[in-house]
């Protein structure tokens, strides 16, 4: 009997689009062997050259003008791809689009970014005969995501399901899911098997993230965390940004025993394992998977738009506080320090966690639409 096929495609600009496919396609099979699953960044794949090129630009402009991106972020809220944009897309990037599905043959298509999304609702426009999911990887509702050609949404929050239905969506097409973490993040791994993989000590932990992008250390409250070095081991994982760990290693401000800084791993489900507090710009990707860990999170410097809706939403929901003084830094880090008070802090996000999420609802709820 042919395997069942999932194609599921995305695009590099922030590296949570793509975790959030990867994880999907890993609990996809892990549910169920007998499927078969791909991941595929579209622009990179049909325009090795072009399309990392894009996403090189948009990277510096996060990093250098990012109140820019939050302005086109809102410009088009409340809209959905015109067709015009949409046709550009399709000619300036993907007209190979409908011959790499007619190779490949999946029985469906996830998309997790809303520009593969445009491509194949314009392709289905054109008569392509396939059904789509969309799953949206933040905790907003952005109106590129929309198109009468999605024939299921798979979404974060039931607030985000009212923003899709409020833009027109019909509510029977809007399941609330919650965004899929890597199965790693789905048992702990024993903390005294991760102490000793990465030479930690047995004492009270910060993991401060950057994003796959690694974008840190400018942050001043960042840099007065340090001062806790002493009594507290902070984890600094600066993704691919060889640039900044160099920098850091420089530094002497981070060169102590209790101090490590780490570049791109594919073990965060260790190091949230055994931290106390996870310090982080406000990804949806992250953000979920610090939830699944019912870690609690502190953010910084998110990005005007959807960062910072996700950022509304861990707040409102009890799972963190916006970094904005040093003053909070030593709050925080003072509860960690007490054992009995932060103990009892993690057993009121962990029953916050069972309410509100199962990490495997969403590669779930895909294998039922598949029946």
């Amino acid at each position: 009997m042919r395997k069942k096929r999932v194609l599921l495609l995305s695009e590099g600009f922030g590296s949570g689009h793509t975790q959030a496919a990867n994880a999907l396609a890993v609990g996809l099979k892990q549910l169920c062997p007998s499927i078969s699953a791909r991941v595929i960044e579209l622009g990179k794949f049909l325009n090795p050259v072009l399309g990392p090129w894009i996403v090189s630009a948009y990277r510096k402009t996060v990093s250098t003008r990012p109140k820019m991106v939050g302005l086109m972020y809102r410009s088009n809220y409340k809209k959905p791809t015109n067709r015009l944009a949409q046709m550009a897309l399709h000619r300036m990037f993907y007209t190979q689009t409908s011959q790499v599905i007619a190779q490949l043959k999946p029985d469906l298509i996830v998309c997790t970014h809303p520009v593969p999304n445009s491509v194949v609702s314009r392709l289905k426009r054109l008569g392509l005969d396939m059904p789509l999911y969309t799953l949206i990887t933040d905790y907003d509702a952005h109106g590129s995501w929309v198109s009468q050609e999605v024939n299921h949404y798979l979404v974060s929050s039931p607030d985000v399901k009212r923003r899709l239905v409020e833009k027109g969506v019909l509510p029977e097409r809007v399941e609330v899911t919650g965004i899929p973490v890597h199965p790693n993040f789905w048992a702990p791994v024993p903390e005294e098997e991760v102490r000793r993989q990465f030479e930690l000590k047995e004492m009270p932990t910060v993991l401060i993230m950057g994003g796959g992008w690694g974008i840190l250390y400018e942050d001043n409250a960042l840099s007065y965390m340090t001062k806790w070095r002493e009594s507290t081991q902070l984890i600094f994982c600066v993704g691919s940004n060889e640039k900044m760990k160099e920098k850091m290693l420089s530094d002497p401000m981070f060169q102590h025993p209790n101090i490590r800084i780490i570049g791109f791993t594919r073990e965060v489900h260790k190091l949230m394992d055994v931290a106390d507090l996870l310090v982080t710009k406000p990804g949806g990707m992250t953000c979920t998977e610090g939830m699944s860990k019912a870690l609690p999170m502190l953010f910084y410097e998110p990005i005007p738009g959807q960062e910072e809706e996700n950022c509304e939403y861990f707040i409102h929901n009890g799972f963190g506080e916006m970094l904005d003084s040093n003053d909070t830094v030593d709050r925080w880090f003072k509860l960690i320090h007490d054992k009995e008070a932060s103990a009892e802090f993690r057993e009121e996000l962990l029953n916050k966690r069972n309410l509100q999420y199962d990490a495997k609802k969403c590669p779930e709820a895909v294998l039922q639409l598949m029946q």
